[in-house]
């Protein structure tokens, strides 16, 4: 579910640190009594352009503004000459400054500026910065539903509105950046094709299970039994495995093409243009897999809303383990996919960093950048089997490459250790890189390891508490199911090869000796 945040803040004055002035309003606008010693007040204006506009209105109007619907501006952030007014006694050069400056800010007696000159306002945008929201009730006049059937009603509404949504987007991807691209030759058609992979085909899935909605509703805008439609329609979304496996390779070759100038400049001209809504390119090639991953929170919604004695009550919960084993799948292979892009892209400084732990990894627990103990950036890899510290580069074509950083860890072999904050964790050499040798170290651990050759320790920041946490609790998962896995390895080759002769027993029901005795006597 879509959620928008709104506030709303109104400072009517802010004085300078030190000081108790402060002038009191009630609601109407009016000017409360207050202390004489609060008498001295300066009110600053926030621009000289108000200033001005406040000029050229006729004197009647300024009298019967009220003082509270004037903008003011902090006075720590203000750069006119009215500055901190203290009431305490000042020399007679500072009380001097000070009556210019009132005079300069409130312009009782002050020669009026020449008018400023009338600024033409910006035409208004022709598409909306956001989508405006709507609920199932905006859409019809009256119902005599239970509260339970309304919040089911409106669920099954947003399903369908976010599919209308979806469809407009991708159509949009199509129509204002695929098409202008190719046909302004701002990236080949190979290049787009990588970029854009199979997202034109999944404009008629949603397409499809938007009809299929539509049909559903009833004369009085409301659906009955929705389960069944969702059933024949979520195998469609198998389409997506290749779609976001494609994603991985698609999202680095963005990136690369960015740094050309025709491409940087018809994407900034796009994301500035009011019909992106502020979302740049790859959010709206991100969006499909947003998708994808909401249809289980919806189904589980309309599910929680829907009563016992529903039709929907036999048929959602197959649709929902139907959706959830989908989406693991495309999650499994897209994991594949991505392990198998990072491991082609690793450049190997010696052979013996070419550990059999990483070629045999399957997926990705995470990457990202973190500092090692003398300052340096790093990109580290946690494989499925193996530990990798890269330092980013490019290659010719200026693609992404990781140069593997000293000598990769097998993850069964690592010993992780968790370093509280404060602790130098590696001596001098480790604070001064982080801290420059005065501020307390944070978000660090250490990953160390006893293996074939020699021991390797590494220390590591993170960079932040968020981010050092993510990385332990995905240190340990990979460091226990890989020891699990070398275990389970190492007790399958100790096994003997059992006798073929003795085959037959495994297919023995134990049901009765007469079963055995005929077995045996064969």
């Amino acid at each position: 579910m879509e959620v928008e945040e709104t506030g709303e803040a109104r400072t009517s004055w802010c004085a300078a640190p030190g000081e108790t002035h402060t002038i009191l309003y009630d609601h109407a606008g009016k000017k409360r009594k207050q202390d004489p010693a609060h008498e001295s007040v300066t009110r600053i204006i926030e621009n000289d352009e108000e200033e001005e506009e406040g000029e050229m209105m006729p004197e009647h109007i300024k009298d019967s503004e009220e003082p509270s619907n004037k903008r003011v501006k902090p006075v720590a952030k203000s750069n006119s000459l009215t500055g901190v007014i203290t009431p305490v006694k000042t020399p007679a050069l500072k009380r001097f400054g000070q009556s210019i400056s009132r005079s300069i800010s409130f312009r009782t007696d002050a020669r009026p500026l020449p008018p400023a000159p009338l600024r033409s306002r910006p035409k208004a945008a022709s598409f909306p910065r956001r989508r405006s929201s709507q609920c199932w009730s905006d859409t019809v006049e009256s119902h005599d539903l239970t509260a339970k059937e309304i919040k089911r009603q409106e669920v099954i509404y947003e399903l369908t509105q976010g599919e209308r949504q979806l469809i407009e987007d991708l159509s949009l991807v199509k129509k204002v950046y695929y098409e202008p691209m190719l046909k302004l030759d701002i990236m080949t058609e190979s290049e787009l094709g990588q970029i854009f992979g199979t997202l034109d085909s999944l404009i008629p899935l949603h397409e499809d299970l938007l009809g299929r909605l539509e049909r559903l509703r009833g004369s009085e805008k409301t659906v009955g039994e929705v389960g069944p439609t969702l059933m024949n329609w979520f195998p469609c979304l198998e389409a997506y495995v290749t779609y976001c496996c494609n994603q991985v390779g698609a999202k680095a070759l963005l990136d690369q093409k960015k740094h050309e100038k025709r491409v940087e400049h018809f994407l900034r001209l796009c994301q500035e243009s009011s019909f992106s809504r502020k979302l740049d390119l790859w959010n709206f090639l991100d969006l499909p897999r947003s998708r994808l991953v909401k249809y289980p929170l919806l189904l589980k919604e309309i599910q929680k809303c829907t009563p016992p004695d529903h039709p929907d009550e036999d048929t959602l919960p197959d649709a929902l383990e139907l959706i959830q084993s989908i989406v693991a799948e495309v999650n499994k292979k897209t994991g594949e996919a991505e392990c198998q892009f990072y491991r082609r892209g690793l450049t190997y400084l010696e052979e013996s960093q070419r550990l059999p732990e990483i070629q045999q990894s399957r997926f990705l627990y995470c990457h990202g950048e973190l500092k090692n103990n003398k300052g340096q950036r790093l990109h580290v890899f946690l494989f499925e089997l193996a530990l990798v510290l890269t330092r980013p580069g490019e290659d010719r074509d200026g693609g992404h490459v990781f140069n593997v950083y000293r000598q990769p860890l097998p993850n069964a072999l690592i010993n992780l250790e968790e370093i509280p904050d404060g602790e130098a964790g590696g001596g001098g050499t480790f604070r001064g890189a982080f801290t420059g040798g005065n501020d307390k170290v944070k978000n660090c651990f250490r990953v160390s390891s006893r293996g074939r050759s020699k021991a390797q320790s590494y220390s590591l920041q993170a960079n932040d508490s968020f981010s050092k946490q993510q990385w332990i609790t995905s240190l340990r998962q990979a460091i226990v199911q890989s020891r699990d896995r070398t275990a389970h390895t190492s007790q399958s080759q100790l096994c003997p090869h059992p006798d073929p002769a003795l085959y037959h027993i495994a297919e023995l029901s134990l049901s009765s000796d007469a079963e055995m005795a005929d077995h045996t006597s064969r």
